[in-house]
């Protein structure tokens, strides 16, 4: 033991805040030079933000615990000051290790922006980091509260106790756990296999919209009406679903319109190509229009036009039906879709009767 003589709790506290203000101090000087380091890397820089409160509590914690644990064990309530010192001292360095490991992913999405026309690549690595940052700090915090509890031994015997000898209620709750272990797996396995990212654009139970969350037990897709669909991460992996920008952003749209069999079709062409390089929502790639179906009264025209993402295809595509349909409209109005019919005229003994075919 450091103290000699008969102890006392004032000479503990005493040395105890001595201790603790260097820590503290310590930390400061520590936290100074770090600064300095850190105005030169945003990476550093977040990391400090993110870890300045924890940080500032650890060293005078670690200060009180040397002290403590080389004090008289004779002092009255000396196991208990011990014990709560022990536990806020896992639960202070497992908030730093998470605070730490979250600030790691938020500085490697940031370095990666995702305001490009075709941010696949960023758009990938956001989501992984999210993921995979998420997955670490869930295993971290449980592994903080597990040696919180293991610092007690009455529960750590219980807990021994119970794992050995209840195999039924091992059952029991593996199968209550079931669902979450089932989300968090597929959610490991959604960040590393990437069926789908942050900001995709799919197409879940007939509904489009974007990937706007991946949390670790559901997605949260933003409908184009800005409602929100939320869906387990399970299904994700057990059931099919469209995802438009998969390998990349750019996208080809439809456009379809019924002509009647007199439209020339070289000006609906020349008006298609038109329309797109005056438009702002197209890349310069697709601008096609083909006769696709030759029905009983019409004639359908398809026209396939590209664009860098699917909400500016969206736009483009109805830009080019009102365009094409006013061009109808204005030069070949005849050629709108009609419906004929042959009329014939039969005499008869009594009168005349009409009949149409």
């Amino acid at each position: 033991m450091w103290l000699n003589g008969e102890p006392h709790w004032l000479t503990v506290v005493e040395v105890g805040i001595a201790f603790a203000v260097a820590g503290w101090l310590s930390f400061r000087v520590a936290d100074a030079l770090f600064e300095h380091a850190a105005s030169k890397s945003p990476t550093l820089l977040l990391l400090r933000r993110a870890t300045t409160k924890p940080a500032n509590v650890l060293p005078p914690l670690i200060g009180l615990e040397v002290v403590l644990y080389g004090a008289s064990d004779a002092l009255p309530g000396m196991a208990t000051v011990r014990q709560v010192l022990t536990v806020t001292l896992v639960f202070c360095t497992t908030w730093l290790l998470t605070r730490a490991v979250g600030a790691l992913g938020e500085a490697l999405i940031t370095s990666q922006p995702t305001s490009a026309v075709d941010s696949t690549t960023a758009r990938r690595i956001m989501t992984q980091t999210r993921v995979i940052t998420r997955s670490v700090i869930s295993v971290l915090s449980l592994i903080g509260v597990a040696l919180a509890l293991m610092t007690f031994p009455d529960i750590r015997h219980i807990g021994a106790s119970l794992l050995a000898s209840a195999g039924l209620a091992g059952i029991v709750a593996g199968l209550a756990a079931r669902p979450l272990l089932g989300n968090w797996i597929a959610g490991l396995q959604i960040g590393l296999t990437q069926p789908i990212r942050l900001e995709d654009v799919v197409i879940v139970e007939n509904e489009w919209g974007w990937i706007e969350e991946i949390t670790g037990t559901y997605v949260v897709v933003r409908l184009w009406d800005q409602r929100r669909l939320v869906v387990p991460l399970e299904w994700w992996t057990q059931h099919p679903f469209q995802n438009w920008t998969r390998s990349s952003s750019a996208i080809i749209g439809t456009v379809f319109l019924w002509v009647d069999y007199r439209m020339p079709l070289q000006p609906l062409r020349d008006e298609l190509l038109r329309v797109c390089r005056a438009s702002v929502n197209w890349n310069g790639q697709v601008c096609l229009l083909q006769v696709t179906e030759a029905g009983e009264h019409a004639m359908q025209l398809r026209c396939l036009v590209s664009s860098a993402d699917s909400p500016r295809n969206w736009d483009l595509r109805c830009e080019v039906r009102e365009q094409l349909l006013a061009f109808v409209q204005r030069h070949h109005p005849e050629c709108l879709p009609t419906l004929r019919a042959k009329a014939q005229t039969s005499q008869t003994v009594d009168s005349p009767v009409q009949r149409v075919a």
